[in-house]
C-alpha cells in the first residue's frame, strides 16, 4: 500500500471555492480504481492550508489517477486557487495504532 500526502495552500478568498469543488469530486476520487481511503484535513492555525491523505494499492494505481481525465478536471479547478506551490509525498505506512 502507498500513502499519498498532499499539502495545499490556498488564497484565503478561494477556500470556499476549493471546499465546494472537493465536495463534488471526493467520492469520484475515493472510488477511483486502486484508491482505498481519502481524507481532507485543515490546519488549525493556518486555516488556508489543507492536506489530503489517500491510500493506494500501488504506485501504478496512483499514477493512473494522476494521468486520468478525473485528475485533469480536478487539477484544472484547484490549481488557480493556490497561493503557494503544492507539496506531495508518497510514503509507506510503518505503524498504525487505534
Amino acid at each position: 500500500m502507498l500513502v499519498r500526502i498532499v499539502k495545499l495552500s490556498f488564497e484565503p478568498t478561494k477556500i470556499e471555492e476549493f471546499l465546494a469543488n472537493f465536495e463534488t469530486v471526493k467520492d469520484k476520487i475515493r472510488n477511483f480504481e486502486g484508491c482505498n481511503f481519502l481524507e481532507l484535513y485543515r490546519d488549525q492555525n493556518n486555516t488556508n492550508i489543507f492536506f489530503t491523505y489517500s491510500y493506494w494499492n500501488s504506485e501504478n494505481d496512483l499514477n493512473n489517477y494522476r494521468h486520468s481525465d478525473l485528475f485533469k478536471t480536478v487539477w484544472s479547478k484547484t490549481k488557480p486557487l493556490f497561493n503557494g506551490k503544492p507539496e506531495a509525498w508518497s510514503v509507506d505506512k510503518l505503524a498504525s495504532l487505534e
